[in-house]
């Protein structure tokens, strides 16, 4: 992280720090911390889950449409930007 600023002024994107102790700021996180809570309750040993059930986790957090994609998975919403720039 002490190489934000470069990263911010390179590309003309701006990096935002969310405060500490103040989770409404983070709602994205937030939201898929509670998903993965349904598949590793907290105080879950996940060097025990299986190459496979992390995945199938992954598959299904990925695979979930999000409101702030326009009701479309992360994959779709990729696919969409990259055919925009080419």
């Amino acid at each position: 992280m002490d190489r934000c600023a470069e990263f911010s002024v390179a590309p003309g994107i701006p990096v935002y720090f969310c405060d500490p102790h103040s989770p409404w700021q983070r709602g994205s996180n937030e939201n898929t911390t509670g998903l993965l809570r349904h598949d590793l309750p907290k105080g879950t040993d996940q060097s025990k889950q299986s190459t496979e059930d992390l995945e199938r986790i992954q598959r299904s957090l990925n695979g979930r449409p999000r409101e702030t994609l326009q009701v479309k998975t992360t994959s779709e919403k990729l696919a969409e930007v990259i055919a925009l720039t080419g």
